[in-house]
């Protein structure tokens, strides 16, 4: 496929334009927004900011900017970018969880992604890429974040309730996503841009969640 090849997705998009989706564009500050808040958190909580926080802000950041360009450029290549850093980050953020929550060594870390990526693999043989407008992509990473809701739910870890939380908006933010060309007779600009601030937030909340201190130790190491 032409790398320089137009991609027309979304409702706001009515030319080739550099601004012709304003607000798909303007809305991926909110990525910068939670990069912020994450890292503030994290040195709130702990007193420094650690590596995996700040490697997780700094993805939040290449996020909305892979999205940004692909609102603005509209090509093959924006599209590339975009999905890489979200792949990216889902990708590190499965790994901490693994390791931080999960108490994994890295052995069982990598077990971990290798299924996660099967998941992926599954999902993309079973459906369409165009199934929901394209929101069938982030099935696996809302089911993988519904399954660490409930095992941190049993092992009543914190993060548990922002996991969960996360989930639902992210339900939520999917659902916005996949209208947003059915709205366009009566809602011209869309509700992509509203994915946008679901997502940023979600981000935030799985990332804070699994940087979080302060666990319950694993059931296995727990003694008496």
């Amino acid at each position: 496929m032409d790398p320089w090849a137009r991609i027309d997705l979304y409702c706001e998009r009515t030319d080739w334009s550099f601004w012709s989706e304003p607000l798909n564009a303007l809305t991926n500050l909110a990525f910068v927004v939670a990069a912020i808040c994450i890292v503030r958190r994290v040195r709130r909580e702990r007193g420094v900011v650690l590596w995996d926080a700040a490697v997780l802000a700094a993805l939040a950041v290449l996020v909305g900017v892979g999205s940004f360009l692909f609102h603005t450029f509209a090509t093959v290549w924006a599209r590339w970018l975009d999905l890489l850093f979200i792949a990216v980050f889902i990708y590190l953020l499965i790994a901490r969880f693994l390791a931080r929550v999960a108490g994994l060594h890295w052995p069982g870390v990598l077990v971990g992604l290798v299924l996660y990526f099967g998941l992926e693999r599954a999902a993309r043989a079973a459906f369409p890429p165009e199934t929901l407008s394209g929101s069938v992509l982030y099935f696996p990473p809302l089911l993988a974040m519904a399954v660490f809701a409930v095992y941190a739910w049993q092992r009543a870890d914190r993060a548990a309730l922002p996991l969960a939380t996360a989930a639902v908006a992210f339900v939520g933010a999917l659902a916005l996503r996949t209208i947003d060309q059915a709205v366009c007779p009566a809602w011209p600009v869309g509700t992509h841009f509203l994915w946008h601030l679901l997502v940023a937030w979600v981000l935030y909340l799985a990332a804070t969640a699994v940087l979080a201190p302060g666990r319950s130790p694993a059931p296995a190491t727990q003694t008496g």
